[in-house]
């Protein structure tokens, strides 16, 4: 049963992350709080899960001539240096330490999803009050 479960919340992992919303997540949540996979390990999955759709997302990328190779530089660079001292540090911090940072991740996340959302709905509505207004010659 406990495979099937991994199964489905890999399969949940990925749809999530193929919509634009990091697979990551809801994946990590599963695991942890459904699955009861220690933190450290959940986190691990969910790199190795990355992996597959990162390529994937790549080779569609490559195909629509969606890169600007100037700029991969610009952002790998620093995006590999953080991952690797990340990767250190991790081994360091406790697996309570790991749940509540990501939690607060996760807060922050929907806050700023929130009001981001909220921002383009009251700019939607205003536009469209305004253009019910305008009188047309």
């Amino acid at each position: 049963m406990q495979i099937f479960l991994l199964i489905v919340a890999g399969i949940v992992g990925g749809i999530i992350g193929g919509m634009g919303m990091g697979g990551g997540t809801l994946l990590i949540p599963i695991l942890t709080i459904f699955l009861d996979i220690p933190q450290k390990n959940a986190q691990s999955i969910n790199l190795v899960a990355f992996i597959p759709m990162a390529i994937i997302v790549t080779i569609i990328n490559i195909k629509r001539k969606g890169i600007d190779y100037k700029s991969v530089f610009l952002v790998a660079t620093p995006a590999l240096i953080t991952s690797v001292i990340s990767a250190l540090l991790v081994k360091k911090i406790s697996s309570k330490a790991l749940s509540i940072g990501f939690a607060i991740f996760l807060i922050i996340l929907g806050v700023t999803m929130m009001i981001d959302t909220l921002r383009k709905c009251i700019y939607a509505y205003m536009n469209k009050c305004r253009d019910e207004y305008i009188i047309s010659d």
